[in-house]
């Protein structure tokens, strides 16, 4: 691997790692209230709706979207990238949904600010005018920023949405550790073909229904006794 692709890889570990200061960890995404249902109740409920999931809703969604993000950062499409942020924006099927997005992307922009990295300097500059940011559009633009190719890009950030879903089910199910690196292993065989469909995917064909999912987010707001903030 030549100098230049190593650094990129070291980047989107960078990107993907749970100590990226954006406060990932925080958030369940419904899968908190999926516990207090008994709809997850043990470690193949909790794979069984991760992946779902993951093939459903983040990989035909928010998969396809961030590859696109990409390419627009990339070909300077910053009309495009505004659209995508409030598509993506009104995509959120609940309240907590579209604040964890918004955190999050407020979060990666502030983390911007501060790594004396010009590439990301002029990436916050040109994010400033948008008066909501969601954490994709943020993702995206580092990601090219860095140098990373839009395959290798879409894993990452999928490892790191699969990686904080299997953390949540830990600490809500509750889980072993073994049980999570079995649910990661699974999970992580199921990516590469994921993220080669998301890049392939036309907008046409984006979808994110999920009844389920989007009941248990909402059920999450008012659920009385809970660790996480969606």
């Amino acid at each position: 691997m030549s100098e230049p692709s190593t650094l990129a890889l070291v980047r989107l570990l960078q990107l993907a790692s749970p100590a990226l200061p954006v406060g990932a960890y925080t958030y369940s995404q419904g899968l908190e209230w999926a516990v207090e249902s008994g709809r997850i109740h043990d470690e193949e409920s909790a794979g069984r709706w991760i992946g779902d999931l993951l093939l459903l809703v983040a990989g035909r969604f928010e998969a396809p979207l961030l590859a696109c993000l990409m390419r627009c950062w990339k070909e300077n499409g910053f009309d495009e990238i505004s659209r995508l942020n409030a598509d993506f924006l009104a995509s959120r099927e609940s309240a907590e949904l579209r604040a964890e997005s918004l955190q999050m992307g407020f979060s990666l922009l502030r983390l911007l600010a501060v790594l004396d990295d010009p590439a990301l300097t002029a990436l916050n500059d040109r994010l400033a005018g948008l008066p909501e940011v969601a954490f994709p559009v943020v993702w995206a633009g580092c990601a090219v920023a860095w140098g990373i190719d839009p395959e290798t890009g879409v894993c990452g950030y999928l490892w790191s949405w699969a990686e904080n879903q299997v953390m949540a089910a830990i600490k809500a199910v509750p889980l072993g550790q073994a049980a999570g690196q079995r649910l990661l292993a699974a999970l992580g065989e199921r990516l590469p073909a994921v993220a080669r469909e998301a890049l392939r995917l036309p907008e046409d064909q984006w979808a994110n229904l999920s009844p389920t999912f989007a009941l248990c987010c909402a059920r999450h707001e008012t659920q009385y006794s809970r660790l996480f903030r969606s």
